[in-house]
């Protein structure tokens, strides 16, 4: 089953935030558990997954510095974890993928903070992001 550019991005996100629990190493293997574990996930978006992961990998230091610039006074250490990996996310498709406009760049981000952090993470993340813009 083809999955929607929103599952996706979440999709991204739940891997990305398993790397502040990983080694980049150990994240291979839970990706590929992670696809074990829906077959219905198609080939293409699977590939794709793991390509834009690898890629926010590589740039992991650049992006973090980055989101420590913007963030005045916050080091990325008391940044929550999913809030963490919400802003990687984001800030590597508004810096490096020009397939993805910053402001559906900042929308997707926000919208996974609703769901998945505190009730004042959207409105932070908004404002680091546009910080970007």
């Amino acid at each position: 089953m083809k999955m929607s550019r929103r599952k996706v991005r979440e999709t991204i996100f739940l891997l990305l935030f398993r790397i502040e629990f990983n080694t980049q190493e150990e994240l291979q293997e839970q990706m590929k558990w992670y696809f074990e574990e829906r077959p219905d996930v198609e080939a293409k978006d699977q590939l794709y997954i793991e390509t834009k992961i690898g890629s926010i990998l590589k740039r992991l230091p650049e992006i973090d510095d980055k989101i420590h610039s913007i963030c005045e006074g916050w080091r990325l250490e008391r940044l929550g974890k999913p809030e963490l990996a919400i802003l990687r996310l984001a800030v590597y498709e508004i810096t490096n993928d020009a397939n993805i406009p910053t402001g559906v760049a900042i929308n997707e981000a926000v919208e996974l903070a609703k769901i998945y952090c505190s009730e004042e993470a959207p409105r932070f993340i908004n404002g680091v992001l546009a910080k970007l813009a």
